[in-house]
This record gives structure tokens, sequence and C-alpha cells, in this order.
């Protein structure tokens, strides 16, 4: 398939050696929870997979279906927990883990890194503490999650990850970004990255003091709450902001989309008769625009006067709400295109998540539509991987390389 490692071009730099890293040979890494391969997507053709693992079949067969004319050989279907270290071939540049939120999640039950998921955290480090034993360890590191590990159990998960760094002979720190940044959806994430103490960081963009966009009061607030001895191996990236995002919602949106119907009148009745006063007022605002206005929805419910009621709430911001995995109808996003007096309305595409994770049109997404949002709702968005690779990974790895042909 032609053109499935590339991401769409959202004013960022994308495509196989964009940056001119390494010319003699491709930096490498394994891609742990990869999912359907977005951050495979998002480091590019200039890097080189050694091992992959998830243990979704259905994702699996996404990840084969867009990776596996490249190495057929690197992905692993299995859970984490049933991984051997010595099966992970080399040393790795970069170890990458989009481990599970759903514990951390604000919206979750709050078990923190005690749940049955997100606590797949503690067997992921026990083979990075495995590859350092055998003196493999990854030369960097790089964690991503919910905002909400922040301040999950107050404070004290976000503690344990990044003594998990500290104690095993990381420099570590954390951005908080906005995949808004570069795609038109709104979708916060926390990134923890970790460079081997033995790397060298002459070059690499640090701080000494927190610095926005990526930094957040809550982020700062995370870090006075840590211990001292994981505060002291803790830097500051300082990694600059992308140019200025060109697309909205709106350009993404298809008109005669494959996965879905548009909904009938009496359906787009229903949904604007969920809204409250105050969303009803955002449509009727749209529609004096004088253009056609694209809005996300989603379905919510709330409580009014004692009662539990079923609310819809519409967005025109040019932004999609965040993605989320379809575990009930109520985590779907409907679209909501407002021109005048005519109002339509539908579920959110296939297609449409794909590009709101900045995924290239070529990418293969599964057949059955609850699969394909499952699989691109619970990704990482692939330009701020690139992002990271272009003004963090790829310039350390640089300098690693160039100190090697020097001492050559």
């Amino acid at each position: 398939m032609l053109g499935c490692g590339r991401i769409r071009n959202f004013g960022i730099s994308s495509g196989a050696g964009s940056t001119g890293v390494i010319d003699a040979e491709r930096p490498t890494f394994y891609e742990f929870f990869a999912g359907g391969g977005m951050v495979r997507a998002g480091l590019g053709d200039g890097w080189r997979c050694l091992f992959a693992n998830d243990f979704d079949a259905r994702k699996a067969a996404a990840y084969r279906a867009n990776w596996d004319r490249a190495a057929p050989s690197a992905l692993t279907v299995g859970d984490i927990r049933a991984v051997d270290a010595r099966d992970l071939p080399g040393v790795a540049d970069l170890a990458w883990a989009s481990f599970p939120c759903q514990d951390l999640s604000l919206a979750g039950g709050g078990a923190g890194l005690d749940g049955a998921r997100s606590g797949a955290f503690y067997p992921l480090w026990s083979i990075m503490k495995r590859l350092a034993a055998d003196g493999r360890a990854p030369r960097i590191v790089a964690l991503e999650n919910v905002t909400g590990a922040l301040t999950s159990h107050g404070g004290a998960d976000f503690d344990a990850i990044c003594r998990a760094f500290a104690d095993n002979g990381y420099r570590y720190g954390a951005l908080v970004i906005d995949a808004a940044l570069f795609v038109p959806q709104s979708r916060p994430r926390l990134f923890v990255i970790g460079v081997r103490d033995d790397i060298p960081l002459e070059s690499t963009p640090v701080s000494a003091n927190p610095v926005e966009p990526f930094h957040t009061r809550a982020l700062q607030a995370a870090h006075a709450r840590i211990s001292a001895p994981a505060r002291a191996s803790w830097h500051w990236w300082n990694v600059p902001a992308p140019p200025r995002r060109n697309t909205v919602f709106a350009d993404l949106v298809e008109d005669d989309p494959q996965s879905v119907r548009w909904h009938d009148t009496s359906e787009t009745t229903r949904i604007l008769g969920q809204m409250s006063p105050a969303n009803r007022a955002k449509v009727d605002a749209a529609q004096k625009v004088g253009r056609r206005m694209v809005g996300a929805v989603y379905r919510r419910t709330r409580v009014e006067n004692g009662e539990k009621r079923q609310r819809a709430e519409v967005r025109f911001d040019d932004l999609a709400g965040c993605l989320r995995t379809p575990a009930g109808g109520s985590s779907r996003q409907l679209i909501l295109v407002v021109d005048g007096d005519r109002i339509r309305s539908r579920l959110i595409s296939a297609r449409e998540t794909a590009r709101l994770m900045g995924l290239d049109e070529a990418y293969a997404l599964p057949q059955n539509y609850n699969e394909a949002y499952h699989l691109t709702g619970d990704g990482v968005a692939a330009p701020v991987v690139r992002h990271l690779a272009q003004h963090l990974f790829e310039p350390i790895l640089k300098r690693r390389a160039l100190r090697a042909v020097e001492a050559a």
C-alpha cells in the first residue's frame, strides 16, 4: 500500500527522513500497546520498528494491514505480561508505550495504576528493567497517557511513574500536548520522556524553568508534588510550539461518507430537542453566520432538578471533541452541519476520525465502523509523535551518531 507511512500535513514536516536525522542507519524503536501503529505513522519511514505488541487481535489486524509490507515479523499479539525481554531484538533507540488510560481517566473508576488496565504500566516497566539488566536499556523511553495521570490518587501515580524513570538511570521530563495544535481535535495528552543517563544532552532543548505551551499549570503542580529523588532527575524539555494550524474541522468532513448515513429529519429534530437552551442557542447563532458551520456533538447524561437527563451538547469552535472509544452510544461523536435553514446530522465517519488523528488517506481502516472508531479513538495523534521526534528524539540521536563517527 502506497503512502501508509505518511501522515497528513497539518503545517509540520512529515514523511520519511524529513529531518535527515541519521543517514547511515535509521533509528530503531519498540512500540508497546501499538494499536494500529499510529506512533509508527508519526515517526515515519526514517525510523525502523524492531518490535511491536498489542493484546487486541482486531487492532493487530489493522496494524498488519498497514505495516506488514515493511516488517511482517515486527508485531506480536498478546498480553504485555507475556512479553519476554529476550524476545526484543537489539538495543532500541526509542521505546514508546501508550499504556491503557481507562483507570487514570477522569471519567474512569479511579483505580489508577492499581487498576487492571492502567496497571499494565508495571509489567511494561519490568521489561525495561530486564533490558537494562541485559545491558540493552532503550536510549529513550516515551510514555503517553491522559492528563488525569497527573492527579490520579492525589499525584501518587504520577510520582510512581517519575520514580520508575529516576530509579532506573533516566533523566526525564514531561509535556502536556493538545493535538488541537496540529489537527482540529481537542485532545490533550501527557507525554513522559526519559533519556538514558549516558546519552549526551548538549544539543537537547532543555530549559531551567517550565515554558508554555507544553508545561501547563497542571503539569507544574504535579511536578511540585513528586518526591525529591524523582525531582532530582527531572528536566524541562523545551520543545517549540508548531506553526499555526491552518485546517478546521469542516475541512475534514465528507459530503458522502461510506461508513455512516445522514440522519433523517426526525432523528435530527430529536437531537436538537435534546439540547439545553444554551446549546440550542449555539445552533441558532450558527444559522445566522452566513456560511456552512460544522459542529461536533456528544450526548451526555446531566443531572437537572435532581433527575438524570440525556443532553446533546454541541460546539462550533472549528474543533471536534476528543475521540473516545465507543463503549456506548453516548461516546460516539455526532456531526451537525448547519447551512442557513438547513440542518443535517449523522455519526462522524471512520475516515473523518482517521483524519482527526492525522493519518494519511491511504491508511487502511477496519471495515466495521465500531472497530475503526475504537482503533482511532484509542490511539495517539500521529503529528504529535512527529513533532516530538523532530524536535527531541532525533536531535538527541543525531548527536549520539555524530559522537560515534568522531570516536571512530
